[in-house]
Parts: structure tokens; sequence; C-alpha cells
């Protein structure tokens, strides 16, 4: 049966509630979601800023507060330049691939028991391919550009999330095993019988390997190689000026709070409080958005501790480290599992 057969029929007024409540859960989501985005590079400079004993921006706006709406109404009016020489359509079309892939992955993730915009059986999964996805409009960016600067970037960062993607798949499957589900809702629900509310002390090992492996594949410092400022000219987006640079950066961005939800989600018990003690009433997404400004937080905060690793090392702790150790975490949690 179509929609508009659905709507017509005489049961249409639930079909139609139903049509309102979900368009609704999506401008609400999406509205939250990309006002955080717009105010995530006013606090990381604002961290960063703190951290090395210097201001940040204060200038538009009190505090600087409005630096964000100027910087999207100054990339919005920048001129856009094109390379003459590039592949036109896949040069056009690559960033919207990345923002696509970002937004489309907050379409599973709830943030509290019961709002979610598609409580799907395979969340989890969907996350995963959605986050693969993105690394495509990278490559594309890099590829069309008709750069070697770009196309180096590229490369480069196909490689990194081929790799990480990798650590980052294994070290959720014990959060699969103790869950016994791909559904995101259940995967919260199954934490209330663990220590804390949280798969975090079961398992420790694929909490580290999804944060370091989270990093990497958003590309952010120290393992933003394919974007090193001063060796690739800033990578696969070289050649890219305005609103399309932009969405690149809103794309990062939104993957950054994409990969710390699903952290939240999958380790930290999503919307439940650590302790019943410390619910707070009225408000069901308090703690979820808690919790995503600590690994917000934390994201800012190695990028202005640690320095740029060098490409063979950044590769060797992905293939050398972090996969041995999310294998060694799948072995020792089905023992347990079968055991207990």
């Amino acid at each position: 049966m179509s929609l508009f057969e659905m709507v017509v029929t005489p049961g249409s007024v639930d079909t139609l509630f139903y049509i309102g409540s979900m368009l609704l859960r999506i401008v609400i989501i999406f509205g939250v979601i990309m006002l955080h985005v717009a105010y995530a590079s006013y606090f990381e400079r604002k961290t960063i800023g703190h951290m090395q004993v210097r201001m940040g921006p204060m200038v538009v706006g009190p505090r600087g507060l409005l630096q964000p709406i100027a910087d999207g109404i100054k990339l919005f009016f920048k001129e856009d330049i094109i390379p003459a020489e590039s592949d036109k359509p896949v040069f056009y079309i690559a960033p919207i691939i990345s923002l696509f892939a970002a937004l489309s992955s907050l379409a599973v993730v709830p943030l509290f028991n019961g709002f979610v915009i598609a409580n799907i059986n395979i969340g989890l999964l969907f996350i995963l391919a959605m986050s693969s996805l993105g690394s495509y409009g990278i490559i594309m960016a890099g590829w069309s550009s008709n750069s070697k600067y770009s196309f180096l970037g590229g490369l480069r960062s196909s490689a990194q999330v081929i790799s990480y993607e990798i650590a980052m798949g294994l070290s959720l499957v014990g959060v699969m095993m103790l869950a016994g589900s791909l559904n995101l809702t259940e995967i919260v629900k199954a934490q209330e019988r663990y220590p804390l509310n949280m798969f975090l002390i079961p398992q420790i090992v694929g909490c580290f390997v999804f944060v370091i492996a989270a990093i990497a594949e958003t590309n952010r410092a120290p393992f933003d190689l394919p974007e090193a400022e001063s060796e690739l000219v800033a990578g696969y987006f070289v050649e890219y000026s305005g609103m399309r640079f932009g969405l690149f950066f809103v794309a990062e961005y939104m993957a950054m709070i994409i990969m710390a939800s699903v952290g939240i989600v999958c380790f930290l018990g999503g919307w439940n409080p650590p302790l019943s003690i410390l619910e707070i009433p009225y408000v069901p997404f308090a703690w979820f958005f808690i919790k995503l400004y600590i690994l917000i937080f934390i994201y800012f905060w190695v990028r202005a501790t640690l320095p740029r690793y060098r490409y063979d090392h950044l590769m060797s702790l992905g293939w050398k480290v972090l996969i041995p150790l999310a294998l060694a975490n799948i072995v020792i949690t089905a023992i347990v599992k079968v055991l207990l």
C-alpha cells in the first residue's frame, strides 16, 4: 500500500499522527545537533585557547559567542573557486557525500528512551556503514581536484579510514555480544544490569580501542594526517573554497558528535545516569548530553596536548596494537560470557 493510500483510508488519523511525530523528531534532532555542530568550533577554539594561555574568539558578540554565525556568513558569501582542470561533477558532489553520510547516522541514535527517528534492528551496523561511506567523499574530493597535494591527502585518508574502521568495528563486537542486539536502544537497556549502568567496566579494553579509533576515523589530531598542514597544504580539500570548503568542516564536526554518541550508547549507558539517585527529573536527555560534552571536550583536549603522529607510526598503531587488542577483547568476552 502506498503512503497516499494509507493517508486517505479510514485509519488515516493514526497514519497522519505517525508521520507528524516522525517529522517533528527529525526537525528536533537535526536542529539540536546542527546547533551543537555550529558551536563545537567555538567550544574548541575557546578550550584550546585557554589551554594555550590565550583568549580565543572575543570580538564578535559577547565573549565571541556570535563567532560561529559570522564564520558561516563569511563562508556563504565567499567566492566559490573551481579548478579549471578538475572533474567538476565529482568535485561538486564530494562534500555533499561527506555531509550526507554524517547526517544519515543521526537517524538511528536515540537521545532518550523512545526518542529516535528510526529504531531499526541493525542500528549499529548502519552507523558503521555510513561512517565508511563518508570516506568516499574525501577520496573523491582529492581525486577530482586534479592536484597532487589533494590526491595524496585522499590516498592517506583512504588507508587510514580502512585501517581504523576495522579496529572500531572489532571494538564493538564485545558490546554486541553482551547486549545480544545491534539495536542501539536495546544496547542501552542491556547496560542497566551492569555496574554504573554502563558496559565501561566489562568492556574497558573495547572502549579504549573505540576511543582511539574514533579519533583517527574522524581525522582529528593527533591522527589528522590526511590534512596535515605542514605536509599537504590542508590535504584533500586544498582546492575547495567558500561554502563547499565549509561543508567538509561541518561533516567533520558532525562525525565527531556521531562517534561520541556511539561511544555513549555502547559504553557509557546512553541516557541512563551512572547512579539512580543522580537521575534528573523531567529532562530525560540530560545525561546523554552531559556525556556528549565530556567526550567532545576529550577530542579538544587531545588536540591541544598531543603532537601529530608520523604516518608509519599511525598505521602501526592501528594494525599492530588496536586490532590485536580488539580481537583479544572479543575472545575474552566470549569466554567470560559462556562461563558466567
